[in-house]
């Protein structure tokens, strides 16, 4: 099986944990599983450029000695147009709803509070649940493009990996089932 990684997998303490405590040991823990589970992984460029500012020189030297590390053919992929049509009128919704917070910030007071709550709001109104870098479709792409997994913590990449007819799996279900794999394949006990 070939896993497509996204930082997030990494860089995000809440699912860091399920493969080690800091970046560097999490990477090791991942690098373990998915080597005695006989995974192929793959990196893109880009998403690995992004992780080199959360890891290691060593960690990056890791776990590009087992990794294929390159960006996504995106002069010869396709793409059904419901995906495109489905993702602007997305867009559309989301700069509607960010006018309207935006709208009622300026009629609500300038507390530091008020300004926090408010950026917080929009932020999730603007960019939760959804395709919102490069390094996150490029994610998408190579998976669909390899017939590979995709391992993320991003809402946005699991919808359209999903959307695309893509495996999807957090950290918690990826170390789940392979490592139970793992654990069956060699008759122990976990």
């Amino acid at each position: 099986m070939r896993i497509v990684i996204d930082t997030s997998i990494f860089s995000n303490p809440d699912t860091r944990n399920e493969f080690g405590e800091e970046t560097s040991s999490a990477i090791d823990g991942f690098i373990a599983i998915s080597l005695k589970a006989g995974l192929d992984i793959f990196i893109p460029s880009s998403i690995f450029r992004e992780l080199s500012n959360f890891a290691s020189e060593e960690s990056m030297t890791r776990i590009r000695n087992v990794s294929v590390i390159r960006g996504p053919d995106l002069l010869s992929m396709q793409f059904p147009a419901v995906i495109f049509h489905t993702f602007i009128s997305d867009i559309r919704e989301r700069i509607n709803k960010g006018l309207r917070i935006a709208e009622e910030a300026i009629e609500s007071s300038k507390t530091a509070d008020n300004v926090r709550r408010i950026r917080n709001e929009y932020r999730a109104a603007m960019r939760g649940g959804i395709i919102d870098s490069v390094e996150d479709l490029d994610v998408v792409l190579l998976a669909k493009e390899i017939g590979g997994a995709v391992l993320s913590a991003d809402e946005g990449i699991a919808k359209m990996a999903g959307s695309l007819g893509i495996e999807v799996f957090s950290a918690k279900d990826f170390k789940n089932k392979f490592s139970r794999r793992e654990n069956y394949e060699t008759g122990k006990s976990e």
